[in-house]
């Protein structure tokens, strides 16, 4: 049965979610002009630079300049790289949302050497859009706590709720504690999602980083 939703509460999470795309785009493009961009300029610079040691009959110094060259020239692919899996990791497009979140846990815990347990199944009747800015949140939220601890233990887990909300969890026990500025990435996110965003300091540290979800901004129609 699919929900139900005034007009009204409908325009404005078009709205929203319009706006956040947009603010997406301006980040990427200021990304790829300061950064890519920038490093393929300072490369064509350089190989210019090597193809005129050459005329002048300079080779080692030629080499020199294009082994410099050759490692930007690997920086600026790693950078694209990171860049598209951050838009959408190839895994989450080919094998779906439990594969991709298993993914990024696994591959986090074994360079931090620490547990990442994961819960999401019942994120599977979520819809693409809903999915993806999941994923991001839960993403920067695991980062989150690798930066402030490091943790030895880090959860995630995804339920729905009895009333259809979709309630995202990610907690950990990393010492000190979290600005709430560090937190507006994961709130923005969550907004977009007509979401709201609860973060709870364990009395004896770790952090709970809860995000719920209305039913009607993230279920695929039944």
């Amino acid at each position: 049965m699919s929900d139900r939703v005034p007009d009204d509460e409908r325009e404005r999470l078009v709205e929203r979610i319009i706006t956040a795309e947009q603010d997406e785009r301006r980040r990427l493009a200021l990304f790829l002009h300061d950064g890519p961009v920038q490093n393929l300029a300072g490369i064509a610079l350089m190989l210019d630079a090597a193809v005129q040691a050459i005329d002048e009959g300079r080779p080692e110094a030629a080499r020199g300049i294009m082994a410099s060259a050759l490692q930007r020239h690997r920086e600026t692919i790693r950078s694209l790289r990171d860049l598209s899996f951050n838009i959408e990791p190839v895994v989450l497009r080919d094998q779906g949302f439990g594969p991709a979140v298993k993914a990024l846990a696994e591959q986090l815990a074994l360079v931090n050497e620490i547990q990442i347990d994961v819960d999401v199944e019942a994120a599977e009747t979520m819809t693409e859009q809903a999915q993806a800015a999941l994923y991001q949140i839960i993403r920067e939220a695991l980062h989150q706590a690798i930066r402030r601890g490091p943790p030895t233990h880090v959860g995630v887990r995804i339920e729905r709720r009895p009333d259809g909300a979709t309630e995202t969890v990610v907690s950990d026990d990393a010492p000190g504690e979290r600005r709430r500025r560090s937190f507006e990435a994961i709130e923005e996110r969550a907004r977009t999602l007509n979401g709201r965003l609860e973060v709870e300091q364990g009395s004896d540290g770790g952090t709970a980083v809860r995000v719920v979800l209305p039913p009607y901004s993230v279920n695929r129609s039944e």
